[in-house]
């Protein structure tokens, strides 16, 4: 059996430990590159029914132009409608309010918004799939958000 010296053997414990520990903060890097997208607030209108996101882009680089096309289920579960939810740019790690008014619906109306997919995401450094890929939704409204 050969020995080593003490301080290599520590010299080669720090290395691993130093190597494992720049492991695992890629793969946090990667992991957490997202888009998370919050309903936050859903207000009832003489005009319809105001929704208002918050969405924090939490890639490392800009998104300049996001678009959603969402699908708006009834109380009861039925699609009602389609439509197109234009967030625009979204900064890298900055929160963003986006306000929607869908003409002629009462919030109470509106069961679920499902995120169908985007529509547009243009980014001039991210993956094309920067949008959809572990798209993380939630709401703080009785409105369920899914995606």
């Amino acid at each position: 059996m050969i020995r080593y010296p003490s301080f290599l053997r520590a010299a080669s414990l720090w290395a691993a430990l130093a190597l494992g520990a720049l492991s695992a903060g890629a793969q946090e890097t990667d992991m957490g590159a997202h888009l998370m997208i919050e309903l936050n607030a859903a207000e009832s209108q003489a005009e319809g029914c105001k929704l208002s996101f918050l969405a924090l882009n939490g890639h490392p680089a800009d998104l300049d132009d996001v678009t959603f096309e969402a699908v708006l289920f009834d109380a009861a579960g039925q699609v009602d409608q389609l439509t197109l939810l234009g967030f625009g740019a979204l900064p890298a790690a900055r929160p963003r309010v986006r306000q929607f008014v869908i003409p002629g619906m009462a919030c109470d109306a509106i069961g679920q918004v499902l995120f169908n997919g985007a529509s547009v995401c243009a980014s001039a450094s991210l993956a094309p799939g920067a949008c959809t890929n572990d798209l993380e939704l939630s709401s703080k409204t009785d409105i369920e958000v899914t995606g």
